[in-house]
């Protein structure tokens, strides 16, 4: 799976842009959230990417942050949301947007985004409840702490090892906030093996 991509920018077609990764381009569909922090055409880019393989095609979505594509991943896993809708969501409303608006279940927010209409976006806020927002009990306004990079890896470390994502938000929480990815991972197996 390719997880990163960093290269230069070599072109700009809203959502997609391609990166040239030493002679090879890759072409990367992106939330507009992340095209409008994208630096111009002929710098130096760096894209953490979610990649997905169908029968008919091959294409690579790109995020600016880990947070947008932690929301990303869960977004996709709810039925009948797509990879096209993920987007949409996530141009129409940051990562911080919609983790308030599943929190403070409020359906009209996301029915302002195309596509996305009423039973949608009910389904969402359900489906989103204490994976997106607040956890449930939280006081209200408590904003969500978005993960910092190395947060968001050791997570998707622990995900792939099997655990579920509570487990690994769980084991999050315990850990320093500015622990290495390598290190962070050490003291969560052992947090989790308690």
């Amino acid at each position: 799976m390719i997880g990163k991509l960093s290269g230069i920018l070599a072109e700009r077609n809203p959502p997609q842009v391609l990166i040239d990764c030493n002679g090879v381009g890759y072409e990367v569909d992106v939330p507009m959230s992340t095209f409008y922090n994208l630096p111009e055409t002929g710098q130096r880019v760096s894209l953490l990417t979610h990649f997905v393989v169908r029968e008919d095609a091959q294409i690579l979505y790109g995020f600016g942050s880990a947070g947008e594509r932690m929301a990303f991943r869960q977004l996709i896993k709810i039925s009948g949301i797509g990879a096209r809708t993920a987007l949409a969501l996530l141009s129409g409303l940051s990562v911080a947007e919609l983790a308030q608006a599943v929190t403070q279940q409020e359906s009209a927010r996301l029915v302002k985004i195309p596509g996305i209409g009423k039973k949608t976006a009910e389904r969402l806020l359900l489906e989103l409840k204490g994976k997106l927002g607040a956890e449930p009990g939280a006081q209200p306004g408590a904003a969500a702490h978005p993960l910092n990079d190395a947060q968001a890896d050791i997570a998707q470390a622990l995900i792939a090892l099997g655990y579920s994502e509570r487990e690994a938000s769980a084991a999050l929480k315990a850990l320093p906030k500015d622990v290495a990815v390598d290190e962070g991972i050490k003291l969560a197996l052992r947090a989790l093996a308690k």
